[in-house]
C-alpha cells in the first residue's frame, strides 16, 4: 500500500517536474541591423556589451543568414519556421492604409507562438509585428497572450514624433499614454512580462524596431558617444546603444528571477544594414539590405543556453533565422507536426557537437526577379539591376568582388539548378509592395488603363513641347537625345511620329510600370524626349534597390521647418533627401 501511494504520488508530480524543466525562451530580433554593428562582429565605435554576452556566453554563428534581405517577409520566416515563399510571402507590405487585402501570414500556417502556447507556454511579444493588419492575423490573434507594440513596418522613437506614427498596442486596446523613448518602452514591457510569468515557463518575442529608420535617438543616449562627430553616426550610435541596454535590462531580470540557467537567448538580425540610408555597417560583406549580396541577408547571429550550450563557440556552418523556430519549438519539448512541416533545424545538437555535419547543405531567397542559392561555399547571386546572374566562392571571396560565372559555367548550372528546384515547389508572390504610387487607400491597385491613359497624356506633352515646327513627327534635330532617334524611327524615314514613340516606349518599359505611374522625368528619359537627362541611364535606379528597400514605411512626406523636422533632417526620411538619391546615390558595392 505504501509503495502504491508513492507512485501515485509521482505520477501526480511529474507534470509539475516536466514544467519545471521546459526552458524559458527569448528571441531578440533587431531592424536593418548591420553584419558588423556589433562588438563581437567588429564594431568598434559602438559599444553592445550586452549582446557581446550573448555570444561570448554561448555561440557566435559566422553564416547566420535573415531569410530574406527586407523586414517583413524575413520575419513571416521566423514565426512560420519555413521559407514564406511556401505561402506566397515574398514582399513587404508598405505602408498599412495601402497595402493588399492579401497581406498577412494566413491562418493555415501556425505561429510559434500557438505552437508554444498549446505546449504550455505563458506568450508575450514587445515591439514591430508587421505579418499582418487585419482582424485575425494579429498578435492576439496569432497565439500571444500578452503584445505591446505596433503593426506596420516603421514608427517613430518618441512619444510624439515628426512622423510614421503608427498606433502603439496593448493586447488590441490602443496606448495613448506612453512617455517614454521607445526602445527603452519595449524595454519596460518585456521585464513587466518575464515578472508577471516569472512561476511558469514563458516564451518573449523581443522584436526591435531599431536600428531602422526615422534615425531617432534621445540626449541621454547621442551623449554617450562624443567622439563620433558625425550627426547621422551618432544619433545611429544612440539607437544601437538604447537597444544594447534594452536587451541588458531584459537579461538583467532574468538573471534577477534566477532563471538564466534555464533560459535559451536567440539573438539576430532580420536583415542587413542599409547602410546610405543609417550608417549601418556590413562589413567586410557586399551589399546592402534589399540585396542579395552578403551584406543584404548575412547579420549578427547568436545564442545563449547555460549548462547546456558551451560558452564562447564560433559556428561556421551556415543558418537561418526560421532554425530559431524549431530550436525554440525542441527547446520546449514540443513536435513538430507531420501535416506541418517546417524548414528549420533545430542548432542544439550542432553547436553542442552531437550531431555531425552541416544543418544545411543549401539555402535560399527570392524577392520579384533577385534571386539567391549557396550551396556549400557557393553563392549564385542574380540582380539584373547590378550584373545580372553572378557566381561567388565566398570560401576565397566573402566580398563578393570576384564573379566566377563565366570562369565555371558548370558550377553556374547546378546551382542555378538547385535554385530553380526549389523555386519550383514554392508559391508565387500573393502580392506586390503597395504605397501612393500603385494603389489607392484601403489597398486596391491602380487600374493599368488609367496608368496607360495618365502615360499617353505625359507623351503627349513631352511630344509637343519637342516638335518645333508643329508638323506631327520630329526630325533628328528635333528629337532631343539623337542617340536614341534610330531606335524610335522604326521605318527609318527619318522622322518619328508619335506611334513609333509610343512603340518603343512600351517595348522598353520596365515590369513595374505596369503597377506604378512613372514620374515625368522617367518617362522623359525612357523615351529620350528630354535633352537634361541626355546622360541618365535608360531608367533611373529606384532608391529602394540602391540603398535597399524602405519597405513597409508610410509615403514619405515634406516635413515643416520645426525641432520635429531637424531629427529627420538629412537623414533619408524626407522627400527632399530622397530625390537627391534617386539621381546622385551610386550603388553600393560593399565597403
Amino acid at each position: 500500500m505504501k509503495q502504491s501511494l508513492t507512485l501515485i504520488l509521482f505520477f501526480a508530480m511529474l507534470p509539475s517536474a516536466m514544467a519545471a524543466e521546459k526552458p524559458n525562451i527569448i528571441i531578440f530580433l533587431a531592424d536593418d541591423l548591420g553584419y558588423a554593428d556589433i562588438g563581437v562582429y567588429g564594431c568598434r565605435d559602438i559599444p553592445t556589451p550586452h549582446v557581446d554576452a550573448i555570444a561570448n556566453n554561448g555561440v557566435k554563428f559566422t553564416d547566420g543568414y535573415a531569410n530574406h534581405p527586407v523586414c517583413s517577409p524575413s520575419r513571416a520566416g521566423l514565426i512560420s519556421g519555413m521559407y514564406q515563399h511556401r505561402f506566397g510571402f515574398e514582399h513587404n507590405s508598405g505602408p498599412e492604409n495601402y497595402a493588399s487585402p492579401d497581406f498577412g501570414m494566413p491562418r493555415t500556417i501556425p505561429s510559434l507562438a500557438e505552437k508554444l502556447k498549446a505546449g504550455g507556454y505563458a506568450t508575450g511579444m514587445v515591439g514591430k509585428w508587421h505579418i499582418g493588419f487585419q482582424e485575425g492575423l494579429r498578435p492576439h490573434d496569432r497565439g500571444f497572450d500578452f503584445f505591446y507594440g505596433f503593426l506596420p513596418g516603421a514608427r517613430t522613437y518618441y512619444p510624439v514624433g515628426p512622423k510614421q506614427n503608427n498606433t502603439l498596442f496593448r493586447y488590441d486596446n490602443e496606448v495613448k499614454d506612453e512617455k517614454e523613448y521607445l526602445t527603452d518602452a519595449f524595454a519596460r514591457e518585456s521585464v513587466e512580462f518575464i515578472e508577471s510569468n516569472k512561476d511558469q515557463p514563458w516564451f518573449l518575442y523581443v522584436a526591435f524596431n531599431a536600428v531602422h529608420s526615422p534615425l531617432e535617438a534621445t540626449e541621454k543616449y547621442e551623449a554617450r558617444f562624443p567622439d563620433i562627430t558625425n550627426a547621422k553616426r551618432k544619433t545611429y550610435a544612440g539607437m544601437l546603444a538604447a537597444l544594447d541596454d534594452a536587451v541588458g535590462r531584459v537579461m538583467a531580470k532574468v538573471r534577477e528571477l534566477g532563471l538564466e540557467e534555464n533560459t535559451l537567448v536567440l539573438f539576430y538580425s532580420d536583415n542587413g544594414g542599409p547602410t546610405q540610408e543609417t550608417t549601418s555597417r556590413n562589413d567586410p560583406l557586399r551589399g546592402v539590405k534589399g540585396q542579395m549580396f552578403e551584406g543584404g541577408i548575412r547579420v549578427p547571429f547568436a545564442m545563449q543556453w547555460k549548462g547546456v550550450v558551451p560558452a564562447g563557440r564560433t559556428y561556421r556552418e551556415m543558418v537561418m533565422g526560421f532554425d530559431y523556430h524549431t530550436t525554440a519549438l525542441a527547446a520546449a519539448g514540443v513536435e513538430v507536426s507531420s501535416d506541418q512541416p517546417i524548414d528549420g533545424v533545430d542548432l542544439i545538437p550542432f553547436v553542442t557537437g552531437q550531431a555531425k555535419g552541416q544543418p544545411h547543405e543549401q539555402l535560399f531567397w527570392r524577392a520579384g526577379r533577385s534571386h539567391a542559392a549557396r550551396v556549400d561555399n557557393w553563392k549564385l547571386v542574380t540582380d539584373p539591376r547590378r550584373g545580372g546572374t553572378m557566381l561567388f566562392n565566398l570560401k576565397n571571396d566573402l566580398g563578393e568582388q570576384e564573379d566566377r560565372a563565366r570562369s565555371n559555367p558548370t558550377k553556374l548550372k547546378e546551382l542555378q539548378a538547385a535554385y530553380d528546384t526549389w523555386s519550383k515547389q514554392v508559391m508565387r508572390p500573393k502580392w506586390i509592395r503597395q504605397d501612393r504610387r500603385n494603389a489607392r487607400p484601403g489597398g486596391k491597385l491602380i487600374s493599368e488603363t488609367s496608368s496607360r491613359n495618365k502615360t499617353a497624356a505625359l507623351l503627349q506633352q513631352l511630344f509637343r513641347q519637342a516638335d518645333r515646327n508643329r508638323d506631327g513627327k520630329l526630325s533628328v534635330k528635333e528629337y532631343p537625345q539623337p542617340g536614341v532617334f534610330k531606335d524610335v524611327d522604326a521605318n527609318s524615314d527619318g522622322f518619328a511620329t508619335r506611334e513609333e514613340i509610343r512603340a518603343y516606349y512600351n517595348a522598353h518599359r520596365d515590369k513595374r510600370s505596369a503597377v506604378r505611374q512613372e514620374t515625368p522625368t522617367e518617362l522623359a528619359t525612357r523615351t529620350g524626349l528630354s535633352r537634361r537627362f541626355a546622360t541618365a541611364p535608360p531608367l533611373p535606379p529606384h532608391i529602394e534597390e540602391i540603398v535597399g528597400q524602405r519597405t513597409g514605411e508610410p509615403p514619405l512626406k515634406k516635413m515643416p521647418e520645426s525641432d520635429a523636422a531637424r531629427y529627420a533632417a538629412g537623414r533619408g526620411q524626407t522627400e527632399r533627401c530622397q530625390q537627391e538619391s534617386l539621381v546622385t546615390t551610386p550603388v553600393h558595392r560593399g565597403i
